[in-house]
């Protein structure tokens, strides 16, 4: 069992930089696969960026390439996602989750998700 929860949501200018962090309670947390999805509203809950078991590899959205950067810190059991160049289309709400499944990239396939934080980039 694996319990996630996140900080670092809030509102921001287009153009500004976020960082969320999720803290995470558990065993075992170099085994998974930390990712971070989001979900606006009357959207579907897209990967934004994954990191695989010892943060060796790292995916992400099309849409974030560039801007965004996760990483993860095993010995504190913490996984992160700096958010630079923040337009308005990036507002959403972010999970952090977590897998068993090896670099996957589909909500289904996460087994232990965070409550979520609201990120809003807006003037």
């Amino acid at each position: 069992q694996v319990q996630l929860v996140e900080s670092g949501g809030g509102l921001v200018q287009p153009g500004g930089s976020l960082r969320l962090s999720c803290a995470a309670s558990g065993r075992s947390f170099s085994s998974y696969t930390m990712g971070w999805f989001r979900q606006a509203p009357g959207k579907e809950r897209e990967l934004v960026a994954a990191t695989g078991w010892s943060g060796e590899s790292t995916w992400y959205a099309d849409s974030v390439k560039g801007r965004f950067t996760i990483s993860r810190d095993n010995a504190k059991n913490t996984v992160s996602l700096q958010m630079n160049s923040l337009k308005p289309e990036d507002t959403a709400v972010y999970y952090c989750a977590a897998s068993r499944r090896y670099g996957t990239r589909w909500p289904h396939q996460y087994d232990y998700w965070g409550q979520g934080t609201q990120v809003t980039v807006s003037s």
